[in-house]
Parts: structure tokens; sequence; C-alpha cells
């Protein structure tokens, strides 16, 4: 998708601020309020915009222990590749779940109070997803960055031999 230097300042204060109002919105755009409301709703209908959400304090919500996990399946059909996935949309603590190349499978992002509702999570959820061959855990110690802001390209970051 192309986007244009109004798309791109949407995008940059909607990522910023998700909460701004349409009036505020077009005015940091310099367009009129309908014209705003109306590349939002396009925006929003072609799926680059997703969803709006609140981020919170991981602490304040007694979730101030994070791991990074590695998981590798014994065997590697799409039935325990389904099976898997299907399991882990279940699990609250799992924020972030990919399947990735490389030596693992799977890398999730969890998210528990502390060490013991960690070990509940790996002994009585992840470990009896069946099929899990190996769990490696990486405890996070302390977060350098966190930034759910993308930085967004004129014709979606396509360079000119991409773009034919």
């Amino acid at each position: 998708m192309k986007f244009d230097k109004i798309d791109l300042t949407i995008l940059d204060l909607l990522q910023s601020n998700g909460r701004i109002t349409n009036a505020r919105l077009a005015e940091e755009a310099n367009i009129s309020p309908p014209g705003m409301l109306e590349r939002v709703r396009k925006l929003e209908k072609s799926g680059v915009i997703e969803k709006y959400v609140a981020l919170l304090n991981p602490k304040m919500v007694g979730r101030g222990l994070f791991a990074f996990v590695s998981v590798s399946l014994a065997v590697h059909q799409l039935d325990s590749v389904a099976d898997f996935t299907t399991s882990i949309q279940e699990m609250d603590e799992v924020m972030e779940c990919y399947h990735i190349t490389g030596q693992d499978d799977f890398l999730l992002k969890v998210a528990v109070a502390d060490m013991n509702e960690y070990e509940d999570f790996v002994l009585h959820k992840l470990s009896q997803i069946a099929g899990v061959s190996k769990v490696t855990t990486s405890m996070v110690l302390s977060t350098v960055k966190s930034n759910n802001k993308m930085t967004i390209k004129p014709n979606g970051g396509k360079t000119n031999e991409q773009r034919g």
C-alpha cells in the first residue's frame, strides 16, 4: 500500500496517542476534520490500523516478570504446529508467540507475577502440550527499549527496484 505524507503523519500520531481527537489529528496533519475522519476510516478498513489498545504498566498489574521462551516440537508436521498454536492461544501468560526459523520452532514472550508462577506455567501448561520436546528460557533482567511504534516509509517501504 502506498502512503502519502498525510497518511504517514496520521499513522505516526495515532501510534503515539491512540486517543487523540479527530479535530487535533486534523489540525496536526493540516487537513479538515471530515477529510481526516475519512482517511482514518480508510486506514482502518484496509487493515493498516488493526486496533486501538491501552498499554499497561506490568508491575502495576502484577505481571512484572518477563521471559522469552524458545520451544521446539518433536514433529514438524502441520497437525503438530496447529495443535501447539491452538494451545498457546488459551494461555494468558503468553503475550506474544512467533513461529520462527532456526534451531527452535517458536519464540514466546511470557509475562507472570514471579518465578513460582513461571514454574507453574512451564510444568502444568507449556510442557503439557503434545509434541513439545524442548523448552529454553531467557529471563528478562531489565528492559532497555520497549516500543510499539513502527516507522512507516512512503510506498510501504519498497525501494524503486521492488516497485518494478
